[in-house]
């Protein structure tokens, strides 16, 4: 695969997170023409997890890093930490001082504006993006993205990508969609 094209997503993978934010993700990283790369996608057991997550993060330009889980809902139920720990792998190959790596550039989404200065002050000053855990908010932080970072001008807008995305993934328009979505 070609790194200029190449995208890392590290993101939580749970089955409501698969279904409201990453199906989206591909649907928007393929639909501008790029390849997504996820840890799912080596499976081979005879190699450390950790090697297959940085042999993939070597081989992309770009990277989307959702940390929208740092923080546990329950009582007694641990924070998600892969993610933070999976960004930090990326900073550290970007700033390496190897030439490839330099022209490396990050998405950092997260739930709430700023909320994951409680749990990764060290990244203070970051432009991250907020998708409030909806879809709709997510296509706009994507949008924003690959236009300010990868200076794709020709995309649909946000709301278009959303209906295509209810159409050729789910079977439905728009409507029934958030309808369904709001009965779960």
């Amino acid at each position: 695969m070609n790194f200029e094209k190449n995208i890392f997503i590290n993101c939580p993978i749970d089955q409501e997170f698969i279904d409201n934010l990453l199906k989206p993700i591909l649907f928007i990283v393929i639909k501008n023409g790029f390849n997504p790369r996820l840890s799912l996608e080596i499976s081979d057991s005879g190699q450390s997890r950790l090697l297959k997550i940085t042999d993939i993060i070597k081989n992309c330009k770009y990277s989307i890093h959702d940390i929208s889980k740092v923080k546990s809902k329950a009582i007694h139920e641990f924070s998600r930490m892969n993610m933070p720990f999976e960004l930090g792998i990326d900073y550290g190959i970007r700033y390496s001082g190897l030439e490839n790596f330099v022209a490396k550039h990050f998405l950092i989404l997260e739930a709430e504006k700023y909320e994951y200065m409680q749990a990764l002050s060290d990244i203070s000053g970051f432009d991250t993006k907020a998708h409030k855990n909806e879809t709709k908010e997510l296509f706009k932080c994507l949008y924003s993205w690959f236009s300010e970072t990868l200076k794709i001008n020709r995309q649909d807008p946000p709301r278009k990508y959303l209906m295509t995305l209810c159409n050729s993934i789910h079977g439905y328009s728009m409507k029934s969609y958030f309808n369904i979505k709001m009965k779960l």
